[in-house]
Order: structure tokens, then sequence, then C-alpha cells
């Protein structure tokens, strides 16, 4: 078991505020970590103000939100467990390959350089940002029918319609773009060194509902991750949709995390 006082740093995704994480950060803090929610670069510390001020993200791409939790993360004296669900699943796999990171969960990451998207049920997620090229410059939200597809489609509407006026917040199209284009760029900010033996225990988790990370993509990162040494675990949820870290289920997805966490850091 990890040794009481553990830094946990939690790194949201597209549209949803660092707040979001709060049920998690109680619960860790219960067990004796040390949780720490920064949120993305720019980003206000109230769902409110974020919707009040969407300029404040605009521009802001996967490097400047990995450099700026790297930046936090060298403030803390000790190198923590990195949680980061969809874009900020990608983040923690970043910070975990730059050994920033003692070991990282990925919950619902979108695919790395290499992988390749073949989901039809992402696309709609995506192409209502990508048609318009200025999307990358910009901050972007979703509509409360557009959260319930990519988020909340494995929930009644009331339960995704709720989760949505409290949480969702606007975010910048650029990580959209170089998501969508990692293959075909050759400095894409997604490139994670799959072969790399020298990091810590890394977890993937899906959900089998999931529209916006697909299982299967999510397997087929677990595949790519085969070639290094290192420990490389793999966890699905069949029933479960993009929304799982802050639905009503929230609490099986953060004890099983907790639970990994426990049997893999000694």
């Amino acid at each position: 078991m990890a040794a009481t006082g553990t830094p946990v740093m939690f790194v949201h995704g597209m549209f949803l505020h660092a707040a979001s994480w709060a049920s998690w950060v109680e619960l860790f803090r219960t067990a004796g970590y040390d949780p720490v929610n920064p949120g993305w670069p720019g980003e206000p510390s109230t769902v409110a103000a974020a919707r009040q001020e969407p300029d404040r993200v605009a521009g802001i791409g996967i490097d400047d939100i990995v450099a700026h939790h790297a930046q936090i993360i060298g403030a803390l004296g000790e190198r923590p467990v990195v949680i980061g669900h969809s874009t900020g699943a990608l983040v923690a796999q970043r910070l975990l390959d730059q050994g920033l990171a003692a070991a990282a969960v990925a919950l619902q990451p979108p695919p790395i350089r290499g992988v390749a998207n073949r989901a039809p049920s992402s696309i709609p997620v995506g192409w209502p940002l990508l048609r318009n090229p200025a999307n990358r410059r910009r901050a972007l939200s979703l509509t409360a029918r557009q959260f319930r597809y990519s988020h909340g489609n494995a929930l009644t509407t009331l339960e995704s319609d709720r989760l949505y006026r409290q949480w969702a917040i606007p975010s910048p199209g650029r990580p959209v773009f170089e998501l969508v284009f990692a293959n075909l760029t050759r400095r894409s900010p997604a490139t994670i060194d799959a072969a790399n033996s020298a990091r810590g225990p890394l977890l993937l988790v899906a959900g089998g509902k999931d529209h916006s990370a697909h299982r299967a993509v999510v397997r087929a990162t677990v595949e790519r991750y085969r070639a290094s040494s290192a420990i490389t675990d793999y966890q699905e949820f069949s029933d479960r949709g993009h929304s799982m870290p802050i639905d009503s289920g929230w609490r099986e997805i953060a004890e099983a995390t907790l639970a990994w966490m426990r049997r893999r850091l000694r």
C-alpha cells in the first residue's frame, strides 16, 4: 500500500470542470492520499466563471496542459500518481512517460499516436467541432444534446442533463484537432514512447458503452504498450459510458482505481 500522504493528481478531460473530481478528491483524502486537483491552464476556479470567461482557455493545446501539470508536480516534492480522464488521460500518460509520475490511471483515454481510431461512434463527437477550422483557436461548448451523446449516452436523459448543468464548461478546440490528426502529424502532442520500460505502472480503463473513447481503441492502446516491460493493466466496465468518473456510479470506478493502486504501488 502507498505511504500515507502520497500525492495524487487529477486531470479532467474536455468540457468538464476540475471541480467534477470533488467526490474523488474526498474519497482519496479519506483513504490517506494527498489529492491535487489543479485544472487546466487558464481555467477559472468555478464552473460559473468558466462559462462566463470562455476565452481564458481559447487556443490552449495538449502540450500546454502537460507543461502546466508538470510545473505543478515540480512543486510537490514527490512524484504523484496521476489520474486522468479522456484528454486528461493522455496528459497522465505523457507525464508518466516523462518520468514525472510514479504511476498513472488513464480513464477512457483517446488514442495515442500510432493507434487508429476506427470507431464510428466517435465521428458525431468530433465532427461538429472539426468542420470549422477556426474552432482550433476558439473555446467551444457542447449543447445538452451533444453532451448526452458524447458523455451521457449510458445514463437517463435526466441524469445526463443534470451533469451537463452541474459540470459542463467551454474547452479549447485545439486538442480536438490535435487528437484527430495525431497520426498525420510527425510531432504530435499525442506521441508516447510505448516501449518505455523505465516508466511506472499504468492502468487503462474503458467503458463498454463509451461513444468518445471506444473500448476497442483503448484495447488497441494497451496492445501498443506491450512493447514495454513496465506494468500495463486494463480494466473494462461493460455498462458504462464516458461519464463514468462523474455520474452516479463514480464510486465503483474510484474504488477500483484505489484497489489497483494498493496492489501495484507497494
